[in-house]
């Protein structure tokens, strides 16, 4: 099937508004395709979402994410499975990077987002390993702003590995949000003060950046 059929086809489909306990089907979900490309997959015989970054962009946290249409997500959990593979081109600097995207305006651009670095939770430096997942908000703070501003505040260690499915929570409250990975007790990573701050909502997106072939499924949104 060729690209623009595959997407007149995914966009030909909706969801409902967001409601308790919803599984998003990424199959058969509205959705538009930001600065990436995407195709339905399977994996185990189970439907999976694949995005790549548009390689015409070359900044790091950019609005690059498969949008989904729906009612606008402010507070609530945001629960997705995601595997990352290395292109086969990718730069020395890809990580994997992979992750979540949320309150999304209509023009994206504004946003929050959390996401992860495979590669580095099992390097042997110990620099890289600390920052193995990551908060940012576009437009004005992005990783490398962050990182020099407040050292260690926004990126924290966890464990997690390339082509391996990693299970990432997000728990959203007004101005604060934590992330949790592969079913975790505990937040990896607990940030106080959303930079867009505690009304700001929005859409949900599926993120990743250079290098990444990123795998999506199973998808619930749980609002409040």
């Amino acid at each position: 099937m060729k690209v623009s059929l595959l997407l007149a086809t995914l966009l030909a489909f909706s969801i409902p508004t967001f409601a308790e306990n919803q599984a998003i089907d990424l199959s058969n979900a509205t959705t538009k395709a930001i600065h990436v490309a995407m195709k339905p997959g399977e994996i185990s015989g189970k439907p999976v979402l694949v995005v790549t970054k548009d390689p015409a962009i070359t900044a790091f946290d950019e609005p690059t994410f498969v949008k989904l249409a729906g009612r606008e997500f402010r507070n609530g959990t945001i629960e997705v499975k995601v595997m990352s593979k290395l292109l086969k081109d990718a730069p020395d600097f890809a990580r994997g990077f992979i992750g979540v995207a949320f309150r999304i305006n209509e023009d994206n651009s504004r946003f929050e987002s959390f996401y992860v670095r495979p590669t580095n939770a099992r390097a042997d430096d110990q620099l890289r390993r600390n920052r193995s997942t990551q908060y940012f908000s576009y437009p004005n703070f992005k990783f490398d702003r962050l990182r020099k501003e407040a050292p260690g505040q926004y990126e924290s260690y966890a464990d997690m590995t390339l082509n391996e499915w990693i299970a990432i929570k997000i728990v959203v409250r007004d101005d604060k949000a934590k992330l949790y990975l592969n079913g975790g007790e505990y937040p990896v990573l607990v940030v106080n003060d959303l930079k867009h701050g505690p009304d700001s909502s929005g859409a949900i997106g599926l993120w990743v950046d250079v290098g990444t072939e990123g795998y999506f499924s199973n998808l619930r949104i749980y609002p409040e």
